[in-house]
């Protein structure tokens, strides 16, 4: 690995564990101004101030709002976008010469598995991939297998989520977010599957936060590398405290009614 990849990926990485807790906050031009990111400089301060692993958002947003928190923590670029008329069509809005220019530690690229535009998605996420790879910036991929081809009560199978996965891991990815499986045992097959760190997405909102919090866990216990929150975070009544207790889940192995318990005194 090329001496600046290293370091970047160790800036994304917590260096006791290996594994990284990230905030996402990319989800507004995917699906529209939600609560938590409508105030979105207030929600980024109160993120930075729990110190999760790393952030990862758009470039306007990260020009505009986090000079005050430059070098606190890991940020991730997200170069690609869908929207709400046409929600499995991602184009990308940012490639890996902006990425280097921000200061970015790792570039994301987010891809439909089962959709009819598949080929030409996995085509530009192995451009992004070339263009990375030269510079020493690592990449990211969100592979989700929602394309219209996979029926909705099929794609969070072990059948499903393990191909996307390893697809991100066959282009050359450093790192592969997709849904979690729903239990330890099949996400389990997901992570022996893929030769590169396997981090699970957050999906809807949950109201529960002991879920929340129990899920987490699960996942820990599957060998993944950690997790990409985004809604169960800043939609959180205390984003702050669910903060802390998934960190102290992910890196310090602790038992979910724990974090509870770190959850409410946070």
């Amino acid at each position: 690995m090329l001496l600046g990849k290293l370091i970047r990926m160790n800036r994304l990485l917590n260096q006791k564990t290996g594994r990284m807790v990230t905030v996402a906050m990319d989800h507004t031009v995917s699906y529209g101004v939600a609560p938590g990111l409508d105030t979105i400089q207030k929600t980024i301060d109160i993120i930075v101030e729990a110190c999760p692993d790393a952030i990862m958002t758009h470039k306007g947003i990260m020009e505009h709002c986090f000079a005050p928190h430059a070098g606190k923590l890991g940020f991730i670029l997200q170069s690609v976008v869908s929207n709400p008329y046409q929600p499995n069509d991602e184009h990308l809005i940012a490639d890996v010469s902006e990425a280097i220019m921000l200061g970015a530690d790792a570039i994301s690229v987010a891809i439909t598995v089962g959709g009819d535009d598949q080929a030409n998605q996995t085509e530009f996420l192995g451009k992004v991939v070339k263009e990375a790879r030269l510079v020493g910036l690592p990449v990211v991929v969100h592979s989700y297998p929602k394309g219209k081809n996979i029926p909705e009560n099929e794609r969070f199978s072990l059948e499903n989520v393990r191909y996307a996965a390893r697809i991100g891991a066959e282009i050359g990815v450093d790192i592969v977010k997709t849904y979690y499986t729903g239990s330890p045992e099949t996400f389990a097959k997901v992570v022996e599957c893929v030769p590169v760190k396997v981090v699970a997405a957050g999906g809807p909102k949950v109201t529960d936060v002991k879920q929340v919090l129990y899920t987490v866990k699960d996942i820990i216990d599957a060998g993944a590398a950690g997790i990409t929150y985004g809604r169960n975070i800043w939609q959180d009544p205390n984003p702050k405290g669910i903060i802390t207790a998934i960190k102290a889940i992910v890196h310090d192995n602790v038992d979910p009614k724990q974090a509870i318990e770190i959850y409410a005194n946070s």
